[in-house]
């Protein structure tokens, strides 16, 4: 198979740093758009942007796009497109769909529209009526945006948030593709001390070990184009045997998180156990007031309560500022903290050096990133 079109969905945000790891993979053909990073490369990268990717939301492969003012024009368009090459005649292929600033702009009618060129297309191929759709998934997705049509198949499956670590969460769980990226944009290193104070389910402190011995995220998990003929299933084994060869399981760890509900730390530390991290992050029970680090040059990477589901507005308030009180002493440590709060640096008593909007979820947010200065280098 020649260079494929992928697209690497990304939340609002974090577009520049979804196209950095595309990148750091080695793939240098690269758009950022608002959403998503479009990037050209050999199939193998199908499997090694699932296993690599922290903090994208899903890899697609992009099979075409072109102008769709009218249902005939998406029909056409839609079936010109070579489905056969990708599709066995036993695949499922169920058709989403999304439509904004487009004249068609009833998304069931586009959907509708799109399978039926599919199946047309096909029964050229295999010249047959009808198709049992009892074989390997391919979820196709038609998305309309000032009126071109992009059409795609999702590689993934379930979102790459979904590491396979975290079976139990807490009440506001952070996604692990958020907590990826908090760390990534924090510049952290391993054997540099980190702090979350209030970690609830563990989600940083275990994202952070993965970035620090360079575990690929994806490892744990399965993929949809896993179990497509039509891509080599060495490939899929190449990029996996990649991934262990490139873990640095030795690299030292300081990284300690704590909450002051004691179910949080279970949970905390199941789930670090569950990511093959048990006894290299140290978890406890403690308000956020009794933090005290004895390392020097350390980061404090959280995201403390909002105040939506957990916690009343004083008690938010309350933490934070404690946090505040806390971190106004360690002259030699930063912090990243992702609040929605308009008052957070009021509250921690000092203006960000650098504040970046991001959305945990529908939540609009912002890191706050207070940079303290970095430890001496090692001889």
């Amino acid at each position: 198979m020649e260079n494929v079109q992928l697209i690497a969905t990304a939340p609002m945000g974090l577009e520049a740093l979804v196209a950095r790891e595309v990148r750091d993979l080695g793939y240098d053909d690269v758009m950022v758009e608002n959403g998503k990073v479009t990037f050209r490369a050999p199939p193998s990268a199908i499997a090694r942007a699932n296993l690599w990717l922290r903090t994208a939301d899903r890899v697609l492969l992009k099979l075409g796009e072109f102008p769709a003012k009218t249902f005939d024009e998406l029909f056409e368009g839609t079936k010109a497109l070579p489905w056969p090459d990708l599709l066995p005649g036993d695949a499922e292929f169920p058709v989403e769909g999304r439509s904004h600033k487009s004249q068609l702009s009833s998304v069931p009618a586009c959907q509708g529209i799109v399978k039926k060129a599919v199946v047309e297309k096909m029964k050229m191929r295999y010249g047959t009526e009808w198709f049992p759709e009892d074989g390997p998934r391919y979820v196709i997705e038609v998305a309309l945006l000032d009126d071109i049509a992009t059409l795609t198949i999702d590689t993934t499956g379930p979102s790459l948030h979904k590491r396979g670590y975290r079976k139990l969460i807490t009440e506001a769980p952070l996604k692990e593709t958020m907590a990826a990226a908090m760390v990534l944009l924090s510049r952290w290193r391993p054997g540099r001390p980190l702090n979350d104070p209030f970690c609830g389910s563990g989600t940083i402190p275990i994202e952070a070990a993965m970035i620090g011995w360079n575990i690929a995220p994806g490892l744990r998990r399965e993929f949809s184009a896993e179990a497509w003929p039509s891509l080599d299933a060495a490939m899929w084994e190449q990029a996996r045997e990649e991934a262990f060869d490139l873990l640095r399981d030795d690299e030292p760890l300081d990284i300690v998180g704590a909450d002051i509900d004691p179910a949080a730390i279970e949970v905390a530390e199941a789930n670090a156990k569950k990511a093959g991290l048990a006894g290299e992050l140290k978890f406890y029970k403690s308000p956020v007031s009794k933090l005290w680090p004895e390392s020097e040059y350390g980061c404090i990477i959280t995201n403390p309560p909002y105040g939506e589901r957990i916690g009343t507005k004083d008690e938010v308030e309350k933490a934070i500022r404690q946090l505040g009180s806390v971190f106004g002493q360690l002259s030699t440590w930063s912090l990243f903290a992702l609040s929605p709060n308009k008052q957070f640096e009021h509250y921690i008593g000092k203006d960000a050096t650098k504040k970046r909007k991001l959305f945990n979820g529908r939540i609009e947010c912002n890191l706050f990133m207070y940079h303290g200065p970095l430890p001496p280098r090692q001889p």
